[in-house]
């Protein structure tokens, strides 16, 4: 029960910084030396790859969305906002 209690509260932590679409600005972060954050086309594991994005990568986020008790951020490039798709919240920190 404290499982789902804590996992429900850390989820809602994760929301109430991704709500209302306001544009913050964040940059990927743990993908890994070696390693890209995929860039999808939807909120979710089976959707198409759309780009890899480097640790360091500046994004805008626009709002995220739980799908299989994993959240998913909307996202933009910020040296290119008209490339967007979703991506892992668990890969993203405040600039």
């Amino acid at each position: 029960m404290i499982r789902i209690i804590f996992t429900a509260l850390l989820t809602l932590t994760f929301l109430a910084g991704c709500v209302g679409g306001t544009g913050d600005r964040v940059v990927v972060d743990r993908a890994g030396p070696d390693e890209l954050l995929k860039l999808r086309a939807g909120p979710g594991l089976g959707f198409k790859v759309i780009a890899g994005l480097p640790d360091g990568t500046e994004l805008i986020r626009r709002d995220c969305v739980t799908e299989v008790g994993q959240l998913w951020c909307r996202v933009s490039l910020a040296d290119a906002p008209s490339l967007t798709g979703y991506v892992s919240a668990d890969y993203l920190s405040a600039r």
